[in-house]
């Protein structure tokens, strides 16, 4: 029997189960909207289980259910009507809540334990599935996916005991059927098509509706700046958080649905709120900052942070986990961009200083390593500290760099940056061509996105490669298409924004050109991608200042101050800034 050493969780989510009108329904409760099933039997009473060797070889994760936060655990309210014993019903719910919030490693645990209590559960190993999905994340791992195909051979084995949950199980085994030889997105776009026909089949089905949205969201492409398929479920989702404000998917998904630019200020109530509602998340206390980060919110993007990687260590802690917990490293990486927005050198240094101490990270997967190699090259970018980019090593962990080819250029971009400033321009090229061998890597991989990532990081280091050189027309040219490359496409969700963005890179190139009338139209693009960027409201009001603009310098120069509060000023931008905009106002005083 499951036990998560939390009796008070699980009896007011009993309470929501049986005392609301949204509640998850046990097998009496089905047969209301599916008038032709004849027969229905609860989990505990199919005529065959699964062997105890086949349920073992899942190799499922167990333990007690782990959340941080409030004492009363938060995680959300739901409805999901499946064939439960009343019994479960709540650990049940449990799952669901903690898979729409992607606790992945606790979900499987749930879903475990439930299968541990009712091995015949047949929507349980559909959750077991679900958890080694994560479709907003990386790809799954060789062994996520073959316990997911494997948890969903037993489900087969089993008899659905509803049309509904036998679409269900056939709707994340269309994502994992064939695996071995059918790539990533063509599954994630048959999981899509799959959910479409589910919330089409049984239009009552709340549950359908959501998980097509996050289906939607997951198979987008990030070429499509049209935002076709997000902008779809947005509708859906809209629709829904009006009635079901507590409901984590919904919410959650929202955040995920509008985290590009120019939307992201129709999820700000649904970023507020997440974090109250499923508080004991670490990554539901991360989310918000996604879209914080879109809107130029940098306070709360750092309060949002603060929290969730406090979470991210008590999880680690209560997990047993030997090192730290990959969310704290995804959060970190939020919010030392956060810092470096606000001119905060000193918060920053704390974190790159931190993250110089962690050696072992689990599980260790691409965000992490993503993550160790973002931060210290943010650090050295966003300060131009040129010296020290030349000379960026990636911190040593208990990872292969060589298994991450687009982490791992981005330590070898920011050398090729360093190196070009600073007049070392056979080490740029040697840069150049090590960034172009691991966009061929990731080009054999199939993996289209992530080398257009590293293409665009090769241009704009060949920019500047090329300025050394003394060819300018080339290189703007070369920094022009880096620019419309990054434009064409959508970043990563397991970053806050490019390591250093190309418009952003093509102001500093024209600006370096002596051409501020090109460089101010530059930067001003840039900050339509991404609001209130330190240095591209700096370069703005240095391209105006250059020009002779000096109401608009004056607007940017205070814009800047007006998001970097720190006293005294940590950056030299800051002070002529203020130097800059302090007599103005006096003589406007006066």
């Amino acid at each position: 029997m499951y036990n998560d050493g939390q009796s008070t969780l699980h009896d007011q989510q009993y309470k929501e189960s049986t005392n609301t009108p949204h509640m998850i329904n046990t097998c009496r409760q089905t047969a209301a909207w599916l008038t032709a099933i004849t027969l229905l039997v609860s989990c505990s009473q199919a005529p065959k289980a699964p062997s105890a060797a086949a349920i073992a070889a899942l190799e499922l994760r167990q333990g007690k259910l782990i959340t941080c936060g409030p004492e009363q655990a938060a995680l959300g309210k739901l409805s999901f009507k499946a064939t439960v014993s009343d019994q479960q019903a709540p650990l049940f719910a449990t799952g669901v809540k903690l898979l729409h919030s992607f606790e992945y490693e606790e979900a499987e645990k749930v879903f475990a334990a439930l299968i541990d209590a009712e091995p015949s559960c047949y929507m349980a190993y559909w959750g077991v599935a679900m958890s080694n999905f994560h479709p907003l994340w990386a790809p799954p791992l060789p062994g996520e996916l073959k316990k997911g195909a494997a948890a969903i051979a037993i489900a087969r084995g089993l008899k659905a005991p509803t049309p509904r949950e036998g679409a269900y199980l056939e709707a994340i085994a269309a994502f994992y059927d064939d695996y071995q030889q059918t790539e990533h997105r063509t599954r994630t776009a048959r999981f899509e098509l799959a959910m479409d026909k589910i919330q089409a089949a049984f239009p009552e089905d709340i549950e359908a509706k959501v998980l097509y949205a996050l289906a939607l969201d997951a198979a987008a492409d990030p070429a499509d700046r049209t935002y076709a398929k997000q902008k779809k479920a947005g509708v859906i989702l809209n629709l829904l958080y009006a009635q079901y404000p507590q409901h984590p998917g919904v919410v959650h998904y929202l955040i995920h649905t509008y985290d590009v630019p120019g939307m992201a200020q129709h999820a700000l109530v649904a970023a507020r709120n997440y974090a109250t509602i499923a508080a004991s998340s670490a990554h539901a206390l991360h989310m918000p900052s996604h879209i914080f980060t879109r809107l130029g919110m940098w306070n709360d993007c750092v309060q949002s942070n603060l929290q969730s990687v406090e979470s991210a260590r008590c999880y680690a802690e209560q997990a047993g986990i030997k090192g730290h917990w990959d969310e704290e490293m995804h959060g970190i990486d939020y919010l030392i961009y956060a810092y470096l927005q606000q001119g905060d050198n000193k918060a920053a240094k704390r974190q790159l200083a931190y993250l110089a101490t962690i050696k072992e990270v689990h599980p260790a997967n691409f965000k992490v390593a993503y993550a160790f190699a973002a931060i210290p090259a943010r650090y050295v970018l966003e300060n131009k500290d040129w010296a020290a980019a030349a000379i960026l090593e990636p911190p040593t962990a208990n990872f292969a760099w060589a298994d991450y080819p687009w982490p791992n250029a981005t330590v070898h971009f920011a050398r090729a940056l360093g190196a070009a400033h600073t007049g070392q321009l056979k080490q740029a090229e040697a840069e150049l061509m090590i960034l172009k061998r691991l966009h061929d890597t990731l080009s054999a991989q199939k993996d289209k996105y992530k080398a257009g990532q590293v293409a665009v990081q090769w241009y704009i280091a060949r920019s500047w490669w090329l300025k050394g050189r003394q060819l300018n027309d080339s290189a703007i040219q070369a920094m022009q298409t880096a620019a419309n490359m990054e434009d064409a496409t959508e970043k990563h969700p397991v970053t806050p924004a490019e390591v250093s963005p190309a418009r952003e890179q093509l102001g500093d190139l024209l600006l370096a050109l002596h051409q501020p009338a090109a460089a101010l139209t530059a930067y001003e693009t840039s900050l339509r991608r991404n609001p209130n960027r330190f240095n591209s409201l700096y370069g703005a009001a240095t391209a105006a200042r250059l020009q002779g603009d000096n109401r608009l310098a004056q607007q940017y120069y205070q814009q800047l101050l007006l998001l970097n509060k720190q006293q005294p000023a940590q950056r030299p931008e800051l002070v002529e800034a203020s130097r800059y905009v302090q007599p103005a106002l006096a003589l406007r005083h006066h």
